[in-house]
């Protein structure tokens, strides 16, 4: 022992020695016989709950410090963090430590505190096996949100009420003896862990009181238990959504007739709704979404207590449903349906109304001018239908309306002027119909605006420059129509790219490379004129005859404002000339850089005081190489992408590399440049192969950028897409290897980081290729950047990612996982084998890509929808690598492969020699 006291190093506690010498101990006084004195059997018992406290303490990692009043010198452990004991007998009788970070096991020596009733060590980073004699002393258990693992612990207690073992990792069936002999279990929760098999009917002897049953998100699979609603009697909230569930919707669940919740979305139930399921008076929310039911929609579903129902994404066809009163109704979808008719003017009584979806079926007629009584209504979704006629002006008395989507539909006639009133709008999509006249100015009203589309309409007319003004528009698409005039310029015009205005063969700007011929008449001052108007214009024949006449005043004021601006530029000059001067460490620290929106006659305050931080170790980059002005960095000609979330550009410094530089289209969504430089940082550290590395980042409060590689050889849709003339495509082996790359890349992000890192815009224009034509993917965790934005925020940013976007983002009830970028590389794995683009608009008709190979792929012609370039190549690949992608594009979140197994495929498909997945690495404790 004293060698090894002397080998630490100087000055290093020695904390840790004595926990791991008090839990040796602990573990040799649990061994050693008791003998009962008395007053003597509660001393040896406190010294239990301490000893098995530190023992807990010693199998876990606290990087926050939040254990520090856990000592050993304390005989007490009621003063402990997250400790209370029982007021009559001073007995540790819960644990709760949620939310501190912790990391490591739940070790054996909570078994020592033999009075511990509840245990909450929720949203930590806990793993490994959970003890089983645990639940079978304990009333309360919080364990969600950690990585625990191995099989679900079993039998529970007899006295057990709460269970909460959700988003873990727990593997394997429910054992029939799951439950025990108890029957006073309240609440149980196992959604998001990996169980499967099926539900056994021994499951549910004796619990005649549970109340609250979630075990969404998991495998389970077989036919609906009928058990449930004869046994469980007291059930409120039943969750079985995204498993594998198939067969019928029992009838029996109606004898739940204290049930308030039912989700069953995201299975592959058929047949019809039970009119049995009108019995359940006091349901509010019925969620039956992505199955495959049909049938009519029951008469009288909508119950006066109901306010959540989505039926979307099914097969239910029929006339629109008439409702009967519905105040309690605030949120409705029955998209992607087979519905028809006309939309029902009594839908107005549904006045609690705020989300509306009946996008995706065959409504035809007119949109009634009556929703507008709907003063609630927040979303609003009729696209893709054949509605007809004109937009309600009506519409404008929606002052709560944020999203009002009417694309794909057969409407007339003009975009109301008085749309404008609806002040809250966020998105406005009127794509794909037939509205004609010019686009109204007044929409530069709409200050909260961030996606304005118009596309494929016969509009006329100039492009309003009104619209410059909306700060929050960042998605633009006016293209295929008939306007004329130039582009404007500045806003939302700077950041949408060409394809924005394309089809519009009057439009001229440097938006489209098309110079505007337009001349300006010459303005002429007339110096003899009787008022201030009536001789600014004169024709041609006057302007040999008079001179321009300017006052003394007008003299003095232009003489001033030339003293002024060169009094500006010696000052900045200097400046300048000061900031050279300073030391390189300060000026990779702090400098002042001029926002490149900003005028020229910008004040003192439109200068930001900025922050340059590069991860490079050994790296003597200097603020003034990489970034020496924003108006010489950021400019059209350095110019190299554009995204939702921002505009690249190329920068070279003086030693010869070259960097990417994305400047964040922010709009104040940025909460604050502390948690910026977190999630920014902890991104910094990521390292792989197949990952565009970020190099560094600069801050200042009106302006962001990102600092990444540079790579050369541009992105995979340009290579797939955009060939230029001469240019190999890639062949069979190339297109592999990127696929392949890319899935390790992406199974880097999902499996290995911590905390894991969704891409959410996983498309083949952000897989970027390097030498010898490695992928990398781009444009990672950027979400991650922008905490204030909501579901919806994120797919508006992400317009551009159609056809690669998951049918989770569509749904507010859907939760949106890393599944979503499983969907996006399914999409880019058809990409690579058929060259088309996940979206094809033709004359009459779009075609969907992953709809398209699938169709053909059931006639048994799979490999008719090869790219003619690859004909040759082994079908014993090519076959497999389709299948894949219909299976990774799957409309359903549990049917999609994570992207580990995605990698363990292709490896099956064709491993490749010299690509070591061991080789992924990061500079944290985030791999």
């Amino acid at each position: 022992m004293s060698a090894r006291i002397h080998g630490r190093r100087a000055g290093a506690p020695g904390k840790i020695d004595s926990v791991l010498f008090l839990a040796i101990l602990a573990l040799i006084l649990a061994s050693l016989p008791r003998h009962s004195t008395g007053e003597g059997d509660e001393t040896v018992s406190w010294n239990d709950d301490v000893l098995g406290l530190l023992v807990f303490k010693a199998g876990l990692q606290d990087p926050r410090g939040s254990l520090a009043s856990w000592s050993e010198a304390d005989s007490s452990p009621c003063n402990w963090t997250g400790i209370r004991c029982g007021s009559a007998s001073g007995r540790v009788e819960s644990v709760s430590l949620d939310g501190l970070a912790l990391s490591g096991t739940i070790g054996r020596g909570l078994l020592k505190l033999e009075r511990l009733k509840t245990l909450s060590l929720s949203a930590n980073n806990l793993s490994g096996n959970v003890v089983p004699e645990l639940f079978r002393m304990l009333d309360f258990v919080d364990l969600k949100k950690n990585r625990l693992s191995g099989e679900l612990p079993s039998p529970m207690g007899a006295s057990i009420r709460y269970v909460d073992l959700s988003d873990n990792a727990f593997t394997g069936a429910l054992a029939r003896d799951f439950f025990g002999g108890g029957h006073l279990l309240r609440y149980l929760s196992l959604s998001k862990n990996r169980l499967t098999g099926q539900l056994s009917p021994s499951l549910a002897a004796n619990q005649t009181g549970l109340v609250t049953l979630r075990i969404a998100e998991n495998g389970f699979s077989g036919d609906l238990p009928d058990w449930i609603g004869k046994s469980l009697r007291a059930l409120q909230e039943l969750d079985f959504s995204w498993n594998g569930f198939q067969g019928s919707i029992p009838p029996s669940l109606a004898t739940l007739s204290s049930l308030r919740s039912l989700n069953l979305a995201g299975n592959n139930l058929t047949g019809v709704v039970p009119q049995s399921l009108l019995q359940l008076l006091r349901l509010s929310s019925l969620d039956l979404s992505s199955n495959h039911l049909g049938g009519k929609i029951p008469f009288g579903l909508f119950s006066s207590s109901l306010q959540f129902l989505n039926l979307s994404r099914n097969e239910f066809l029929g006339d629109f449903p008439i409702w009967p009163p519905c105040h309690a109704l605030q949120v409705v979808d029955i998209s992607g349906n087979r519905i028809f008719g006309e939309v029902p003017s009594r839908i107005a009584q549904c006045s609690s109304l705020q989300h509306l979806n009946v996008g995706w079926n065959v409504l035809s007629g007119g949109i009634p001018g009556q929703i507008s009584q709907l003063q609630r209504l927040m979303f609003l979704d009729l696209s893709h239908n054949q509605l007809q006629g004109g937009i309600p002006s009506t519409f404008t008395n929606m002052s709560s309306l944020t999203v009002l989507k009417l694309a794909k539909n057969l409407l007339v006639g003009n975009i109301p002027k008085a749309i404008s009133k609806c002040e809250r709008l966020v998105e406005l999509d009127l794509s794909s119909n037939r509205l004609s006249g010019s686009i109204p100015g007044a929409l530069s009203r709409l200050n909260f605006l961030q996606s304005l589309d118009l596309a494929w309409n016969n509009l006329t007319g100039p492009i309003p420059k009104e619209l410059v003004k909306l700060e929050s528009l960042s998605s633009l698409d006016v293209s295929h129509n008939h306007l004329d005039g130039p582009i404007p310029k500045g806003g939302v015009f700077n950041l949408v790219n060409r394809t924005a205005f394309q089809g519009n063969s009057g439009l001229c700007g440097a938006a489209l490379d098309v110079a505007c011929s337009t001349v300006p008449k010459p303005i002429v001052l007339n110096p003899n004129a009787s008022s201030d108007t009536a001789g600014i214009l004169q024709s041609g024949g006057h302007r040999g005859k008079n001179k321009i006449v300017l006052s003394v005043s007008a003299i003095i004021a232009i003489s001033a404002a030339a003293v002024i601006a060169l009094g500006i530029v010696v000052v900045s000059v200097l400046n300048i000339r000061a900031q050279q001067a300073a030391p390189a460490a300060a000026l990779k620290n702090n400098f002042f850089m001029a926002d490149h929106n900003s005028s020229p006659s910008s004040s003192s305050e439109d200068l930001a005081i900025g922050k340059l931080v590069m991860f490079t170790d050994g790296n003597d980059t200097k603020s003034e190489e990489l970034l020496p002005s924003a108006h010489s960095l950021l400019n059209k000609e350095q110019e190299i992408g554009r995204g939702g979330f921002g505009v690249v550009y190329r920068a070279a410094i003086s030693d010869g590399r070259t960097f990417a530089v994305k400047k964040l289209v922010t709009a104040g969504l940025v909460k604050s440049q502390l948690e910026f430089e977190k999630e920014v940082q902890q991104l910094g550290k990521i390292e792989h192969p197949n990952l565009v590395a970020l190099q560094g980042y600069y801050w200042t409060s009106r302006m962001q950028l990102l600092i990444y590689d540079f790579v050369p050889n541009g992105s995979l849709y340009s290579r797939l897409h955009e060939r230029t003339f001469g240019e190999p495509p890639l062949s069979w082996s190339e297109r592999f290897k990127i696929a392949q790359g890319t899935a390790m890349g992406l199974s880097h992000l999902h499996h290995s980081c911590q905390p894991q890192v969704i891409h959410y815009d996983l498309k083949s224009n952000n897989i970027l290729l390097g030498v010898d034509n490695r992928p990398l993917i781009s444009d990672y965790g950027l979400a991650n950047l922008l905490p204030v934005l909501d579901r919806y925020a994120i797919s508006s940013k992400f317009q551009g990612a159609l056809g690669y976007m998951a049918p989770e983002f569509a749904s507010q009830s859907s939760k949106v996982t890393e599944k979503c970028d499983v969907y996006g590389f399914g999409i880019i794995l058809l990409e690579l084998v058929t060259g088309r683009r996940p979206v094809e608009y033709m004359e009459e008709d779009v075609v969907i890509l992953c709809d398209y190979v699938r169709a053909l792929l059931n006639e048994g012609r799979g490999m008719s929808c090869v790219e003619p370039s690859l004909e040759a190549s082994p079908e014993d690949e090519v076959l497999p690598v389709i299948k894949l992608g219909l299976i990774c594009s799957s409309p359903l979140p549990s049917n999609r492969p994570s992207m580990a197994e995605v990698v363990q495929i292709l490896e099956l498909v064709r491993p490749l020699p010299g690509i070591d997945n061991s080789n992924s690495i990061s500079r944290s404790s985030s791999s």
